[in-house]
């Protein structure tokens, strides 16, 4: 008999090698499971089981997408030049003023490290400034600002923390462990000192973070260690340029950082008084804190070393961009998406356009200041020169589904109505969980196989769909009241202004037909009446209808099918003439079968706008078609 040396089961082997036994002439006559060799199966059975764990294990630890060890995953990321993400502290941005009393004062400083605390529920974080930041007296005010001229002052929860070590006299090849799994590695900092007594010293960089080494460049690697924990290495004097020598002293300074724990602070104190009149610094808000994170887990590594692989550490494709800021900047931003200029509408050549979707809760001003370190650290680094990078918000396509199903009542405990909640339940989480993020693709046969999978009482199911964009009418009159900075709002905008709009959507509509309107937009007041858009029957031009259809304005505008751009002139929309913040412009696609978003379009369901219907269908003979 052969034994399958591929069970790993003790129990399957043991009783493997009884049946082979059992099969030998010897051992015709024994009862095994009574006798002392059932104890000696015990025990190569035991011993198989081990060493065959033992093998399995050391096969799967052996490639990236099989290991289940942090170490083993971090070593093969090691191998593909990827340094999987440390804990992040946790980031806010706060103005700093004083107002002066006392004559005699006309500047000020607030140091570097400068601490402040920062409360989340009942737990309080240590802050900490990261540049020195001066003020004027203006007036008798300070307003304290960055080197860099902002008044926006970055603060990073954390401790601040020194590790030194003295070079040996042998120490090619050295490595230097720094014993603390809590540190944020973007936050290192590495001075290599003449001896233990000196105050020169040179600044060593992260390779990571230059693009070319020569051999006068001063870099250290860093990576984690086998125990969670940090090790820096430097060159050995042939590569990676300067290498420490013999009794140099070296300072690894570093933010130790509570991480994710500390996001959401948004009020800040310090005890720091600037001289003898014990002036109280007055902290202002600008974001509170965010972006901290714990260290990057090991699906995440197993997903970003390929992608970060694949790059070399330059930015040359779109898909370069993608999987640097999402390996870079993960504990900001949840998803991102780049293409060229040449794919954009309109081709707009020599540019890459970049768009980001933010983590949930970062403000405005945090969204601004991640793109401004992804431009410094990644764009202006890594990328070709003569492109430029423009950042673009995401855009959101809305979906109205009509469903339609048939149940058999006798098949359910559940009364139809019931199962049309559970329906529309699913629904809704069935397009939260596969169509929030860019590029993915909604497939109507996916969703209806799904619902018909809900239940045995489901007989069959039909789904009809509207794709929608949104006209921002309140965001329009804002940004032309910033415009007019603060003057008085004309009544011709007050009204809203007469204007064109054109409305992109990220695929094919379909062609006009005699049936149904293929363009139809939400109710809005328009020179005081109740009206809406749509296209003419057998036709792309564009009307404008009362409610009961009759109509206004036999022109206003039209839609092009091939493009999905639909275009409307000048147009006059009521002050609060309409529900919500604007007005809402729903086309059918040309392909309700599949929709496939491009570039930053993503699809969302319009709950408002959905309705689920389910009939009784006692005979089961009823089709919906």
């Amino acid at each position: 008999m052969a034994i399958q040396n591929s069970e790993l089961d003790f129990f399957q082997i043991k009783s493997q090698l009884q049946t082979h036994f059992e099969q030998q002439e010897e051992f015709r006559d024994y009862d095994f499971s009574a006798s002392g060799l059932s104890n000696i199966l015990d025990v190569l059975a035991h011993n198989t089981h081990i060493n065959a764990l033992t093998a399995n294990m050391a096969i799967n630890e052996s490639f990236l997408s099989s290991s289940q060890l942090r170490s083993s995953v971090v070593s093969h990321a090691e191998s593909l030049g990827y340094v999987p993400k440390s804990r992040v502290a946790s980031t806010a941005l706060v103005s700093l003023s004083i107002t002066d009393n006392a004559a005699g004062a006309q500047f000020l400083a607030i140091p570097l490290g400068t601490e402040f605390s920062g409360s989340v529920g009942n737990n309080v974080y240590s802050f900490t400034t990261q540049d020195e930041c001066t003020a004027y007296n203006e007036s008798g005010t300070f307003v304290f600002k960055t080197p860099s001229g902002s008044p926006s002052i970055t603060l990073k929860e954390g401790v601040k923390k020194t590790k030194t070590f003295i070079v040996d006299k042998d120490s090619l090849g050295a490595v230097y462990v720094i014993p603390d799994d809590t540190l944020d590695v973007s936050t290192i900092s590495v001075r290599v000192y003449d001896n233990y007594l000196s105050t020169s010293f040179e600044t060593f960089n992260d390779i990571n973070t230059v693009a070319t080494v020569t051999d006068s460049s001063r870099l250290y690697i860093i990576r984690e260690t086998p125990k969670g924990q940090y090790e820096i290495f430097f060159s050995d004097g042939n590569i990676l340029g300067v290498a420490p020598l013999a009794n140099n002293r070296i300072e690894v300074e570093y933010i130790s950082s509570r991480g994710a724990s500390a996001n959401g602070a948004i009020s800040f104190s310090t005890a720091l008084t600037l001289d003898s009149d014990n002036k109280n610094i007055t902290v202002g808000l600008v974001a509170g804190s965010a972006g901290g994170a714990e260290k990057e887990s090991i699906n995440s590594i197993k997903l970003n070393a390929p992608r970060a692989f694949t790059t070399q550490n330059r930015l040359v494709t779109a898909s370069d961009y993608t999987a640097r800021i999402l390996s870079g900047f993960s504990s900001y931003v949840d998803d991102a998406i780049t293409w060229g200029g040449n794919e954009n509408v309109p081709p707009q050549y020599g540019k890459v356009f970049v768009s980001l979707k933010f983590a949930d809760g970062l403000s405005a001003a945090t969204q601004e200041l991640v793109q401004a370190d992804i431009k410094s650290q990644l764009i202006d680094n890594l990328s070709i020169m003569s492109i430029d990078t423009e950042f673009v918000a995401p855009a959101e396509t809305f979906l109205e589904l009509t469903t339609v199903f048939n149940i058999d009542p006798i098949k359910s405990p559940l009364s139809t109505q019931a199962l049309q909640v559970q329906v529309d339940q699913y629904i809704v989480q069935y397009m939260a969980d596969t169509t929030t993020k860019f590029g993915a693709i909604f497939r109507r046969s996916n969703l209806l196989a799904k619902i018909d999978e809900l239940s045995s009482a489901v007989l069959n199911s039909k789904m009809s769909i509207r794709a929608q964009q949104r006209i921002n009418v309140s965001e329009e009159i804002a940004s032309i009241n910033i415009v007019r900075q603060g003057l008085p709002t004309p009544l011709s905008i007050l009204n809203y202004l007469e204007r064109e709009h054109t409305v992109n959507f990220p695929f094919k509509l379909a062609s006009p037909d005699n049936d149904d309107h293929t363009i139809a937009s939400s109710i809005f007041k328009s020179n005081g009446q109740n009206v809406l858009i749509q296209n003419e029957l057998g036709s792309s031009k564009l009307q404008l209808v009362d409610i009961n259809g009759v109509l206004k304005v036999p022109n206003v505008g039209s839609y092009d099918a091939a493009k999905g751009i639909v275009s409307i002139s000048s147009l006059r929309i009521d002050e609060n003439g309409y529900v919500g913040t604007g007005i809402k412009i729903s086309a059918v696609p040309a392909n309700q079968s599949t929709l496939n978003p491009l570039r930053n379009y993503t699809v969302t369901l319009d709950q408002s706008l959905s309705s689920t219907t389910g009939y009784a269908d006692a005979g089961a003979t009823k089709v919906i078609v």
